[in-house]
């Protein structure tokens, strides 16, 4: 899996906070499977867990800066 994180400070935080609930909506559905068996790229999760770190340090960064 391509890593396609793309989001830089001049994105609106609406747009930032509604990707970051999408990639934790993708995770927990990826740990249900997971748990089912269904999951053949467990770095999925990963890569994602990461994202949202990284969205979450942009959010931060913007709240500090206001």
């Amino acid at each position: 899996m391509k890593n396609d994180f793309n989001y830089t400070k001049e994105n609106p935080e609406a747009e930032l906070l509604k990707e970051l609930e999408t990639r934790r909506e993708k995770v927990a559905n990826l740990r249900f499977d997971l748990a089912a068996g269904k999951v053949k790229n467990i770095r999925e999760i990963r890569h994602l867990k990461k994202d949202i770190a990284r969205l979450l340090t942009l959010l931060s960064s913007k709240k500090k800066a206001q």
